[in-house]
């Protein structure tokens, strides 16, 4: 079997602090976003290759990422666009790199943007259990938030109908980036393209897929973050520090109140500030300040500011 990480978005909802890093290297507390899939798929002796996904304007973040990585599956695989516009979509990205890497095994599809409470290893148990195209599904719990994601309807385990992005959802169950399709069912990539379906959103193919074979779903409960925007990655941190803070060991505090939800980086000096619910980047410095709900990029510099729902870039000043 093997696995295909997506990493070939631009993230351009998360700028600055994307705009020249991929946001699978955002930190989740002591790991990033990406490392957790990675030590997942690591640990599972049924995985032999994992291909990172990616495209050229991040090619070069990710071959020194995987150098310096302690993983020994991941290789890279790039496809040839550097701009928004120029990308072939998720499914003409998957299509590519099935025929580029001669993948013919069956093989395991993630978001490297996804942080999953699940181990992947468990789906991939369902996966070989049914024998069929699988895909993760979790209860979003909202109606209007169903509307952003494939939605998807179960006969017991068994998808019987997958809707794309609808309009007014009938449930709040939705298909995550995360499937897995039996070696059978790569050549249909190349079908379904060739058919002129939407090239771009992977539920376009497993509604279509749906439709012609049985199709099952893994359900979980505790939580799944699509980290897309700055308030997803607030949820997500928040989500894994469970109300408490990580602060760096070099990290400065002098005179600082720290509340919940806190991650302080390398490097960081926090003077005479209040923070809760922040992400607070390696070196910069706040001083004087009250911050809630932000992120602040590294090498920043505040001063005597009230910030919230901030996003500040890197090499800020501010004061």
């Amino acid at each position: 079997m093997e696995a295909v990480v997506l990493a070939g978005g631009y993230a351009t909802r998360l700028w600055p602090i994307t705009k020249h890093q991929p946001k699978m290297f955002l930190p989740i507390g002591e790991t990033t976003v990406i490392d957790r899939i990675f030590a997942d798929l690591e640990a599972d002796d049924r995985i032999d290759t994992v291909y990172v996904s990616t495209n050229e304007r991040f090619a070069d973040n990710f071959r020194t990422y995987l150098d310096d990585s302690r993983f020994e599956k991941p290789q890279l695989s790039v496809e040839e666009t550097v701009e928004e516009d120029e990308k072939f979509g998720v499914v003409g990205a998957l299509a590519q790199l099935v025929d580029r890497e001669n993948v013919d095994d069956d093989l395991v599809v993630i978001a490297g943007d996804n942080l999953i409470s699940f181990d992947v290893g468990d789906f991939v148990d369902f996966f070989e259990t049914k024998g069929s195209p699988c895909l993760a599904a979790y209860d979003v719990g909202s109606r209007e938030l169903a509307k952003s994601y494939g939605l998807v309807e179960l006969d017991g385990d068994r998808v019987v109908d997958f809707q794309e992005k609808p309009v007014d959802p009938k449930s709040t169950l939705v298909s995550i980036a995360c499937y897995a399709f039996t070696r059978e069912n790569l050549p249909a990539l190349e079908r379904y393209l060739e058919d002129g379906n939407n090239p771009d959103e992977p539920g376009w193919f497993v509604q279509w897929l749906q439709n012609q074979e049985s199709v099952c779903a893994y359900t979980f409960e505790e939580a799944w973050f699509d980290i897309g925007t700055p308030e997803s990655y607030l949820d997500a941190v928040a989500w894994y520090l469970d109300g408490e803070s990580y602060i760096a060991e070099s990290a400065t505090l002098e005179n600082a109140t720290v509340g919940e939800n806190v991650h302080v980086m390398d490097g960081a000096k926090l003077v005479n500030a209040s923070l809760n619910n922040a992400i607070i980047f390696s070196d910069a410095t706040v001083q004087d300040c009250d911050v809630r709900d932000s992120i602040i990029d590294e090498e920043t510099h505040i001063e005597n500011m009230d910030l919230a729902g901030a996003l500040i870039g890197a090499q800020t000043r501010i004061v």
